[in-house]
């Protein structure tokens, strides 16, 4: 919980940004739209890496009420996130976004459908590598052998096994429609 609690200290401050209720849930405010992806596959990675798995859902959209607790607020993004949050389970996955958009759900939820097909399957080695890799994105694979107690030939085949390119490949497509739609 501690390391969860470190992790979420790097994108808001709690009670305002993050909480952690009932011991397994949380939510998470995150403020520039464009990192949402790369937020969540670092929470991904985060409990993959400790042989946990976690269900998300992204709500996008405005924010009517803000209160002390991130938990207490209230608007559209906080509203489409519950309701797309409560749908997982049902569809057996463990992430989708809902944006107001259908076009553009559609089209990123079956991105990141195609993306969970490997990301679910991550070992903890690989989520380890992913982690570091979007905590420390300008390191190379010799940096990030160092911080993992590697090589850099184990690194390349982390890298590999975890399909990381073709994630942040995901990432970028994200980033870029994005901008071109107001969302």
């Amino acid at each position: 919980m501690d390391d969860l609690k470190a992790l979420f200290q790097t994108i808001g401050k709690s009670p305002n940004d993050w909480e952690i209720y009932r011991g397994d849930e949380f939510q998470l405010e995150i403020k520039t739209i464009e990192d949402a992806l790369t937020i969540v596959f670092q929470i991904k990675a985060f409990f993959k890496s400790i042989d946990l798995d976690v269900r998300m859902s992204l709500g996008f959209g405005d924010k009517t009420h803000k209160a002390r607790k991130i938990t207490e607020s209230n608007g559209s993004a906080f509203i489409r996130s519950g309701e797309t949050f409560e749908t997982l389970k049902k569809q057996k996955i463990n992430l989708a976004i809902n944006s107001g958009n259908a076009e553009f759900d559609e089209e990123l939820n079956l991105m990141l459908n195609l993306s969970l097909s490997f990301m679910d399957n991550w070992l903890q080695q690989s989520a380890e590598f992913v982690l570091v890799a979007i905590q420390n994105p300008t390191l190379s694979q010799e940096e990030i052998g160092v911080k993992l107690g590697i090589n850099q030939a184990a690194v390349s085949r982390r890298q590999k096994r975890s399909n990381y390119e073709l994630m942040m490949q995901v990432d970028r497509y994200f980033r870029k429609k994005i901008k071109s739609l107001e969302i």
